[in-house]
């Protein structure tokens, strides 16, 4: 099965993704994920103004099939939360990538996100 892994992100061995834009870091579950979990029926995530640690847990996503931690790419402030995701956790099935992100974090350090995965070895390590 192919699944969709955008190459302008960084990506987590816990399947989260991170995409930097103007210093700030959107933050969701991939593609693959997504598939794992099946439904996705509640997403638990912090508040704006929290902070958050790389590799920590911040939140939870729970499915039809499962409880799942959800972790930090970067350390940072939550700056901005998907509140529609708390009326509609089926988002993060339909469009991980888009109108299913979850938190914006304001990072605390840059060189954070280069430790991530690139695309290519996060598609390696989910083929």
């Amino acid at each position: 099965m192919n699944f969709d892994v955008p190459a302008d992100r960084r990506y987590q061995e816990s399947h989260e993704w991170a995409h930097e834009t103007d210093g700030v870091v959107r933050v969701g579950i991939t593609d693959f994920a997504q598939d794992e979990l099946g439904d996705v029926v509640f997403v638990e995530l912090p508040d704006e103004g929290d902070d958050v640690s790389q590799n920590e847990e911040f939140g939870v996503v729970e499915s039809i099939k499962a409880v799942s931690d959800l972790y930090a790419p970067v350390s940072g402030e939550v700056v901005a939360v998907n509140d529609d995701l708390f009326d509609a956790p089926e988002l993060v099935n339909d469009d991980p990538f888009g109108d299913g992100w979850m938190l914006e974090i304001e990072p605390t350090d840059a060189d954070e996100l280069e430790s991530l995965l690139t695309a290519d070895d996060y598609e390696d390590q989910i083929a």
